[in-house]
């Protein structure tokens, strides 16, 4: 597999489009915000000079659809972000190339978008942290198990997080970044499971969005940061200081909290050769009415397809996204355009589909069976999304889709029933589920496991 070497192409006489009148002003509405100095693509897209070398480049992977990129079917769902080209767009970019490339008259060049700071934020942030103190030495080989750090970031008050942005040290070898928050004195390296006190993440393709006015992520006072990195060997020896950057909302602005939760499916087996393999996975039931804002699908190198559908209590159903062509460089955070209303008692079912056979170029083993697992040569099946829960009510519903109870009997229910069978339950925790299921029905309810952790707790 190549790519166009990329060469200043003869002029044509004839010049009807211009990079000065017409391609720039695409460039800054869809491009520059990750093509300018200091962001993750290779080269920026403002500067003629610049652009002319990689004008056939440039043609190639637009009319591939690899950028800008963009992976949601237009059928399914509108989304703030969606930075895809319109089909005029792109054939205008496809003349352009034909014609030469040529700039035409300076006088055309709109005004320069500015930015009013290096970081992907509307503004300069009110806080930046250093993830580590000192850099951190990644090996040229070998796995690196997650690496988790631990930072105060000093708040004496509840903290509203309107936008954040995690920014790697060394784009080559940071996997990805998690951080949440949680009480200084609690236990543990998360909090309250895996989506709770989740903050913000870096992953290859996520741009930060700030969230619309009234709505925050509220990070209490006395909490600490919990960042959870994971470096990728890339065959010499590296190092990273990888940046926290966070911008706070006036608290008399806020009326609603953002939470994270997810539809998670860890069970699951890849069979060798598998080229279409489904894997499906339920979010709780939203125990109030919440907004849905925003989805991220997230696999890894087998990740092929990935669906989102709300099953609302009417027995009424709604694809909202589907990404036909999962790319495991690009994880792109779903921005919805309005938020959707999801009543009581509704919930998401997630459906993923995975490649594992010689077909997929990026397979890291086409002949092994592939389980849930953090390195890239595992997998992972997980659809997070971003509900919008009043103030008032996000105090006492658990975060608007029910609390560990609700989200075990998700992630383990695979007929949706609202229970948990012992054929649903992993075989090493039977025991377990012989003391959970009180009733010797046979089933584990939410009531069930929350008896159950409650008691656990006091012992």
């Amino acid at each position: 597999v190549g790519c166009i070497i990329g060469r200043e192409p003869k002029m044509k006489p004839t010049q009807k489009i211009t990079f000065s009148r017409d391609i720039i002003r695409i460039f800054q509405e869809k491009c520059i915000d990750c093509h300018r100095e200091g962001q993750v693509a290779p080269f920026a897209l403002s500067e003629y000079e610049e652009v002319k070398g990689w004008a056939g480049m440039i043609e190639e992977v637009v009319r591939e659809g690899r950028m800008p990129p963009w992976h949601a079917d237009p059928r399914f769902g509108e989304f703030k972000n969606d930075c895809s080209l319109e089909e005029s767009q792109k054939q205008m970019i496809f003349d352009w190339v034909a014609a030469g490339a040529p700039e035409g008259n300076p006088a055309d060049y709109p005004q320069a978008k500015m930015y009013s700071t290096l970081w992907q934020l509307p503004r300069e942030p009110d806080l930046i942290l250093p993830i580590t103190k000192e850099p951190v030495a990644v090996p040229a080989t070998g796995e690196v198990k997650y690496q988790y750090y631990k930072v105060d970031p000093g708040l004496t008050e509840d903290k509203w997080l309107q936008a954040a942005e995690i920014r790697p040290g060394n784009y080559a070898i940071v996997h990805h970044i998690l951080v949440f928050a949680r009480d200084k004195d609690s236990k543990g390296r998360g909090a309250g499971g895996e989506e709770g006190g989740f903050l913000a993440a870096y992953v290859p393709g996520l741009i930060p969005q700030p969230f619309p006015k009234g709505m925050a992520k509220k990070i209490p006072a006395n909490s600490e940061l919990i960042f959870q990195v994971h470096y990728t060997p890339i065959g010499s020896p590296q190092e990273d200081l990888s940046q926290f950057a966070l911008i706070f909302a006036d608290p008399e602005q806020v009326t609603h909290q953002v939470m994270t939760t997810s539809a998670t499916n860890r069970h699951f087996e890849i069979p060798p050769g598998a080229n279409n393999h489904e894997v499906t996975a339920f979010s709780p039931r939203a125990k109030t009415d919440v907004q849905l804002l925003t989805m991220m699908p997230h696999m890894h190198l087998r990740g092929k397809s990935f669906d989102y559908e709300v099953q609302f209590p009417d027995g009424k159903k709604q694809k909202i996204l589907s990404v036909p062509k999962y790319d495991f460089n690009w994880q792109t955070s779903y921005r919805l355009s309005e938020p959707i209303t999801l009543p009581q008692g509704t919930r998401l079912f997630c459906t993923a589909h995975f490649d594992n056979s010689t077909e997929n170029a990026f397979n890291p083993d086409p002949t092994t069976t592939v389980r849930w697992g953090d390195q890239t040569w595992e997998e992972m099946m997980i659809g997070y999304c971003d509900i919008v829960v009043p103030i008032e009510k996000s105090q006492s519903t658990s975060g608007g889709f029910g609390g560990r109870a609700d989200q075990i009997i998700a992630r383990l229910d695979q007929n949706g029933d609202g229970h948990i069978s012992k054929d649903e339950t992993p075989a090493k925790w039977w025991a377990i589920f012989l003391l959970v299921d009180t009733d010797r029905n046979g089933e584990v309810t939410a009531e069930e496991l929350e008896i159950a952790g409650k008691k656990f707790e006091r012992d």
